[in-house]
């Protein structure tokens, strides 16, 4: 079955970057537009060159809803309706729970959390202005966490954070299923990225993969062929569904 995206258009938030810039390539590569959104326009405008015609870049602060309205305007403006969304912009704060200062908290929850709620939200309102409850062809991706699901130290709010997300996106499928809307999560495992870069090339982040059951990192591409599932009208049943993708590394 085709996991083609011709004729589709997908806004990426967190495409700057890591995972969301590889998303991007692999959704262009599939035939689809893409909006690449973050707060570092200089990098998606950079990676919008790269891909070419069928990609664009726009200013994107997930945690201001007049930022987000502007890009879906400016995506629309050029493309048509958004047919599918990445929610992928995410931080985290390192540091013992009794320790971590409560503003380093709020910026975890503001982006993680209330961000993808809003990127989500604004994604859904147009779709179902746009037609979706009768084509049935809209697709919102929320990227989490496989801390979601366990237990450590140093990540406490993130960790928590992702699993919220996860139940969120059960609950915008429930809210949307009539809506024409699909809502799903990715939880992926431990990828090395430009946050995690450091920590992993040290001597205790070298020991922390040896602790792995694979001794190893995900690729970078490894949630590639699942989101454009996801996306593409393969996934026309699929709602409400949460999918952990770690080479076996929470087992």
């Amino acid at each position: 079955m085709s996991f083609s995206l011709q004729g589709r258009t997908t806004l990426i938030a967190g495409a700057s970057s890591g995972i969301g810039a590889g998303f991007a390539r692999a959704i262009a590569s599939a035939g689809g537009r893409v909006v690449l959104g973050a707060r570092r326009l200089e990098r998606t405008q950079a990676l919008a060159s790269e891909i070419g015609a069928q990609a664009m870049a726009v200013a994107l602060d997930v945690t201001n809803e007049a930022s987000l309205i502007a890009a879906f305007d400016a995506a629309e403006a050029r493309f048509g309706t958004v047919h599918g969304v990445v929610a992928n912009a995410g931080i985290g704060t390192g540091g013992r729970s009794t320790d971590v200062p409560a503003a380093a908290l709020s910026g975890v929850l503001d982006t993680n959390l209330l961000g993808t709620y809003l990127v989500a939200r604004e994604g859904a309102r147009r779709l179902i202005a746009s037609g979706s409850p009768e084509r049935g062809d809209g697709r919102i991706v929320l990227i989490g966490s496989i801390t979601a699901q366990q237990n450590g130290t140093g990540d406490a709010l993130y960790a928590a954070s992702k699993a919220g997300l996860a139940h969120l996106g059960r609950q915008f499928a429930r809210e949307w299923i009539r809506q024409g809307i699909n809502v799903n999560t990715l939880q992926p495992g431990w990828i090395p990225t430009e946050i995690n870069a450091e920590w992993f090339a040290s001597e205790r982040g070298r020991a922390d993969i040896e602790t792995l059951n694979r001794r190893r990192l995900l690729d970078t591409d490894a949630l590639d062929p699942m989101l454009l599932y996801l996306l593409s009208n393969a996934s026309a049943q699929v709602t409400g569904a949460t999918f952990t993708i770690d080479d076996g590394q929470s087992l």
